[in-house]
């Protein structure tokens, strides 16, 4: 038997025992460890998704846990491996996957949405999408593997190299981990945010911080950036002003990469992007290389993991978790510990 959290509707979870599903040949049997609530799970919660998800659904997919039994068809994983999930399950035959796009396959489903997620305490896997965690990386760590992958995607679609300057617009979770890869990368940055506490999240990490309601975002960057605006921006923040700000402050022949899921289609200015000649990219989830570097980082032992994740909740109060994260904006991100495993 398996405790599972089931999203009821209305913001209501209700925690169930049920069987092990029978394994298939291709998939493994996980003991989950922590799944972290993402903002796509935070969506799902609220009912956003409900015509998608329906009710008693299991969501989750930021993960972490324990390999405890193997189908007969599994080569590359073992009983007692520490893995996270690649929650991405691709069809291989559109003309996007046999292109090697297949993050962004025609017919993809998200694992954790469109099939069970990671949060319950046992959860069959297919082999394809597991990534082994470094002996370095505790299961707490590697739960941030997901949206740190999600970082690294990102800063990839950049092409950006130590010589640039960027400026990430948006301090929450994915503006934090985007912030770290580029220090990882050795890259200079500045961090905009109009939120006082996660500015104060920001300045505690050593990050450069703008808070455009406050300061003269060009003139501010444009000393950093010896007399340049920057050289790539990463819009993170999914809002009006940030779909504004950033062709506003990219500097001629400059990059753009669009992190933020937009809800409605926000006013751009196209004028910008003709008078400058600006690129942009879509960042969209990540690909295996991805999370094989963000599993690299998180190895990092200056990685500042201890912030980012500010609180740690039982698989019984899951419930209490998503109400308290909607409440308190000094929360980064919350885990759920599925079961005994630390």
């Amino acid at each position: 038997m398996k405790k599972t959290a089931l999203y009821k509707g209305n913001q209501t979870i209700e925690i169930v025992e049920r069987e092990n599903e029978v394994l298939k040949p291709e998939e493994v049997r996980l003991d989950v460890a922590y799944c972290g609530i993402c903002g796509t799970d935070r969506h799902a919660f609220h009912g956003v998704m409900d015509g998608r998800i329906g009710n008693d659904a299991v969501i989750g997919h930021e993960m972490s846990g324990i390999i405890t039994e193997i189908g007969s068809a599994v080569k590359d994983h073992k009983i007692g491996d520490a893995v996270v999930v690649r929650p991405l399950d691709w069809c291989g035959e559109c003309p996007t996957c046999k292109r090697g796009f297949t993050h962004i396959c025609e017919n993809l489903k998200f694992v954790g949405l469109d099939s069970e997620g990671a949060f319950q305490s046992s959860w069959n896997v297919n082999q394809r999408i597991l990534h082994k965690v470094p002996k370095g990386v505790s299961l707490k760590v590697a739960s941030l593997a997901e949206p740190l992958a999600v970082a690294c995607h990102d800063v990839r679609r950049s092409a950006i190299s130590s010589d640039d300057f960027a400026l990430i617009i948006g301090g929450g979770p994915i503006g934090i981990l985007i912030a770290q890869v580029l220090k990882n990368k050795g890259v200079n940055f500045v961090l905009s945010e109009v939120n006082e506490t996660r500015l104060s999240i920001a300045q505690s990490l050593g990050i450069k911080t703008l808070n455009p309601i406050k300061q003269d975002m060009a003139a501010s960057i444009k000393e950093m950036n010896k007399g340049s605006l920057a050289d790539v921006v990463f819009e993170v923040s999914a809002s009006q002003p940030g779909a504004l700000s950033m062709t506003a402050f990219t500097r001629p022949r400059g990059k753009i990469v669009l992190v933020g899921i937009y809800g409605k289609n926000p006013e751009v200015c196209l004028k910008d992007f003709f008078w400058k000649e600006l690129e942009l990219f879509g960042a969209r989830v990540y690909e295996a290389r991805d999370f094989d570097e963000a599993l690299a980082v998180l190895n990092i032992p200056e990685f500042p993991s201890e912030v980012i994740i500010s609180k740690i909740y039982p698989l019984e109060q899951m419930e209490k978790a998503f109400k308290d994260l909607d409440e308190d904006l000094s929360v980064m991100k919350i885990l759920i510990q599925c079961g005994d495993l630390k």
